[in-house]
């Protein structure tokens, strides 16, 4: 059932390559409604082409948000993306207008939809560093039994995961508190419809395959070197996107570019799985199947249907049978 108390948010999410933001970019202008974004790569100046960033061209009549709003270097904390996303979000529907969350990224679509508490601890290079140069040293056995004398509940569920047992006690170091204590589900925020587009997983891999078959032919490897040229490092956060590390190996002169074309698919392959075990936790979404001709004109009555549940009038069973 809708809460009214709360403003309406529309979520699409689903895998790489199902066409997320060609759905958004087609819905959104019959709805008044703007994009907030929810993928971690399109946060990133300069990388386009691999990332299928939508272009100026597309986003053009359509106001987007979280688009190229960082450096390639620059650093990225969910909790900071949380903010962010809330603060356009709210400057969305203080306009009058429909906003919708697309992109993904799941654990960034769920800390926005769910509330998610996040200690908001910066970063502490310097703690980093020498908890990453003893976890070089003796492995991450004694990393996590330390983390298990001041946060027994959090090293359970972290388990000998190196980056977030460093995490784990980064927090507790600067906050006295364990990260376990600080984390949670909050209140839901918004009256939120989410919407999980899917494929069958063959025609997944099929647009998969032709995607990065069609961005080498463009000039993949031609973004990468010029971003390399103009300084940014190799091991920045944005160059190990998909797409971008796997094609390193070819502009050092140690891959081809079949070898290269086929490392990006396989990656890509293993990233969607590891997406759709994420919707698949969330009980929440509706999963609709793109693969029918009249996908889209569904997807629109269901917004429509949404909104209505929401103004107090049900739309009638069949609405929504024409064009978006």
């Amino acid at each position: 059932m809708p809460n009214t108390e709360l403003p309406p948010l529309v979520v699409l999410v689903g895998p790489t390559a199902v066409g997320k933001t060609a759905a958004a970019i087609a819905l959104a202008p019959a709805f008044g409604g703007e994009v907030v974004n929810a993928d971690s790569r399109y946060l990133y100046r300069g990388f386009d082409i691999g990332t299928a960033k939508p272009s100026l061209a597309e986003r053009a009549g359509i106001p987007h948000h979280l688009i190229d709003i960082l450096a390639p270097a620059a650093p990225m904390s969910l909790a900071v993306y949380q903010d962010r996303a809330n603060a356009a979000i709210a400057d969305v529907i203080h306009r009058g207008k429909l906003p919708f969350l697309v992109g993904g990224t799941p654990q960034y679509v769920n800390a926005v939809v769910e509330g998610w508490r996040i200690p908001r601890v910066p970063p502490n290079p310097t703690l980093r560093h020498d908890l990453e140069r003893e976890a070089a040293a003796n492995g991450v056995a004694p990393l996590l039994r330390r983390l298990e004398t001041v946060d027994p509940v959090a090293a359970a569920k972290i388990g000998p995961n190196p980056r977030r047992i460093i995490r784990a006690l980064e927090v507790f170091a600067v906050t006295g508190e364990p990260i376990s204590a600080q984390q949670g589900k909050g209140p839901a925020p918004y009256d939120a419809l989410e919407l999980w587009l899917s494929l069958p997983r063959a025609e997944l891999y099929a647009r998969i395959a032709h995607r990065v078959d069609e961005q080498l032919a463009h000039g993949l490897l031609a973004e990468i070197r010029g971003l390399l040229a103009a300084g940014v490092p190799s091991d920045a956060p944005a160059m190990t996107s998909l797409g971008y590390r796997q094609s390193l190996p070819a502009l050092a002169g140690e891959a081809t570019l079949a070898e290269t074309a086929t490392r990006i698919k396989t990656d890509t392959h293993r990233f969607v799985r590891h997406q759709e075990t994420w919707f698949r936790r969330n009980p929440r979404l509706e999963r609709i199947d793109v693969a029918g001709p009249d996908w889209l004109d569904g997807l629109a009555a269901r917004i429509r249907r949404f909104l209505a549940e929401r103004a107090g009038a049900v739309a009638p069973a069949g609405e929504g049978s024409g064009n978006v």
